[in-house]
């Protein structure tokens, strides 16, 4: 059998010494959240770069349940780090660029004060005497590991899964303390389903004979099969039933012979058991006692006012990420997260990654290429801001519908930025890679937003130093709260909608004003092509896209179309601009016939004072 049935995000993991790892002693009390007191604590971490002069480029990384400060190696001689795909020279959080700082958790077994550490009140270690503790009481050492460097205010916090919670929280009490966040796979609290695995963990511990009330520190052996078990039960979680079925399938009744008391008659078993039985050798049992405790007993908020509430302090710009195949921490509840932000009007930026791997994707090189990619940005994007640069250093690419483009330009673009008066706030519907609100953005508008579908879309806009969320539009707009944004656009996207009615409704609730731009299937030569060759007209030649029958257009209507609409739904038209787009002007006689373009201007009259 292949050694690679092993791989796991694990693999490079071990409890041989941290040769790079720093330690800071705070002198207590220190109290914690539910009412006990720490007399000192003791922090490990870790720390790459160079912090600048103005010490405004650091950036502290939070790691997950079972991660430690060597988030990365320092040199090619050094240990692997848990998150090098991430974390290096040249990488997506560049240590070339930012100085990087990961501390071991309070709670952790890996130098900084948990339950494995020496209690002073008795000379022995802490075990099941060591107090419970919360998110808030982890995010509260960390900050004083920053204020020890000598930093006023990180320029981000990143952290998944049990450190997406960190993020959240740091952001929750130290608001002041951090430009950016990026959360990743993780939720404002876990499901009942998450619990129960944590439960039925602790509960493989605590009953372990071994586990001798926690007091196992001077026996030969602790409780290694519940820890195992416990690590099992993670590992299950951490998959997905796609990466289960990739990995374990072909071969499920081969299972590895490996010296372990644990069954392996099934591929899956012995991986199991093989991860159970590594873990053991670097972690401790109370440890993972205090951390599982402290992640299930996070509550951020549950209802939509909990959660608007808990995000209204926060003063950072947000960058979110889920994964399609997380069943841990679903997507649902990261949009959840996402969309308190938004009714904040928070700066926040959203991707759900199309991904097969679980949970573990965000460790994983699969998607590194849009998620890695996604922070690099939103990095940039944070430094562009404290620098006040201009949002974008270089332009990116993109495809775009060529009917709307002539000599390079885009016209409709053109006229839809002179709608827009300046100091306004702009949300751009099915923005694509962002170019218009680029453009806007430039002109200095009070706030430009976007909503798009397309993954490697929003990574664009991401890049452009926009903005942007990730949702179906044919499930509107939810997430915003009404009129939000003085301007609505729909642009090059009214086609594209299965619900127009829905959206229509939505982007005239969020917005004062709606501004929606359509390619005119009356247009003059549209119509020729019809009745001269009996065929759908095709509205960009040079599309791959274009045919009937795997176009994105699911729509097809007329100025006159569009007119006829407004005037039942009881909506005000304030303008229409109507181009030619081949011949590049504005058209003014008998617009239905001779304009392939429609811009219009428009308004609900039911909210519209105007």
């Amino acid at each position: 059998m292949s050694e690679d049935l092993f791989a796991s995000t694990d693999s490079v993991r071990s409890s041989r010494q941290l040769r790079h790892a720093k330690q800071v002693t705070f002198p207590g009390p220190f109290p914690l959240k539910h009412g006990s007191v720490l007399p000192e604590v003791t922090v490990i971490y870790e720390t790459y770069g160079e912090l600048n002069e103005k010490r405004d480029n650091a950036v502290f990384i939070c790691h997950a349940i079972s991660g430690d400060s060597h988030v990365a190696a320092h040199d090619e001689n050094d240990e692997p780090g848990w998150w090098d795909i991430l974390v290096g020279p040249g990488k997506a959080v560049d240590t070339d660029r930012y100085f990087v700082i990961c501390a071991n958790t309070l709670g952790g077994c890996r130098g900084t004060t948990g339950a494995n550490s020496i209690n002073p009140a008795t000379g022995k270690p802490y075990g099941t005497g060591f107090p419970e503790i919360t998110i808030g009481d982890i995010v509260e050492v960390y900050q004083r590991l920053v204020d020890h460097l000598g930093i006023s205010r990180l320029l981000a916090v990143i952290g998944g899964s049990l450190g997406g919670l960190m993020t959240l929280d740091w952001a929750r009490y130290f608001p002041e303390r951090l430009a950016g966040a990026v959360v990743i796979a993780a939720s404002s609290r876990l499901t009942s389903q998450a619990i129960a695995f944590d439960i039925v963990a602790r509960n493989a511990i605590l009953n372990d004979p071994k586990h001798y009330d926690g007091q196992y520190y001077d026996k030969e052996s602790g409780p290694a099969v519940g820890l195992a078990i416990a690590r099992m039960l993670g590992h299950i979680t951490y998959l997905s039933r796609e990466s289960m079925v990739r990995k374990f399938d072909t071969n499920r009744y081969t299972g590895r012979k490996i010296d372990t008391s644990f069954e392996t008659k099934f591929s899956v078993g012995s991986y199991l058991a093989y991860q159970g039985d590594k873990f053991v050798e670097r972690f401790d049992a109370n440890c993972y006692l205090t951390l599982s405790m402290a992640m299930d007993l996070f509550d951020f908020g549950e209802t939509c006012e909990e959660l608007t509430q808990a995000m209204r302090e926060p003063m950072c710009r947000w960058l979110f990420l889920s994964y399609t195949s997380d069943w841990l921490f679903p997507p649902f509840q990261t949009q959840q997260l996402v969309k308190a932000a938004l009714r904040n009007d928070k700066k926040v930026s959203y991707c759900n990654i199309q991904s097969d791997c679980g949970h573990d994707a965000f460790l994983m090189e699969n998607e590194l290429d849009r998620y890695g990619e996604m922070i690099r940005a939103f990095l940039h994007n944070l430094e562009r801001d404290l620098q006040q640069e201009s949002p974008c250093e270089e332009p990116v690419p993109v495809q775009t519908h060529s009917h709307f483009l002539v000599e390079g330009r885009r016209i409709d673009y053109e006229e839809i930025i002179k709608l827009i008066p300046v100091g306004t706030k702009v949300l751009d519907l099915g923005c694509g890679a962002g170019e218009l609100l680029q453009q806007l953005k430039k002109q200095r508008h009070r706030r430009v937003s976007g909503v798009e579908l397309d993954e490697i879309s929003v990574l664009r806009a991401i890049q452009k130093g926009l903005d942007v969320v990730q949702w179906d539009l044919n499930d509107g707009l939810e997430p915003f709260s009404d009129k939000q944004f003085d301007f609505v656009i729909l642009s090059k996207t009214l086609q594209t909608v299965r619900d127009v009615e829905r959206i229509l409704a939505e982007m005239l609730r969020v917005g004062t004003r709606g501004i929606v731009s359509f390619p005119n299937l009356g247009y003059y030569k549209y119509r020729r092509s019809l009745a001269d060759s009996g065929r759908a007209p095709r509205l960009d030649e040079t599309s791959k896209e274009s045919r009937w029958y795997n176009t994105k257009d699911v729509r097809f209507l007329t100025i006159t179309d569009f007119e006829d609409f407004c005037r039942e739904k009881g909506y005000r038209i304030h303008s229409i601009v109507a181009i030619d787009t081949e011949a590049g002007c504005a058209v003014t006689e008998n617009p239905n016939l001779n304009a392939d373009v429609a811009i219009v201007v428009l308004s609900d009259t039911c909210t519209d004072h105007d």
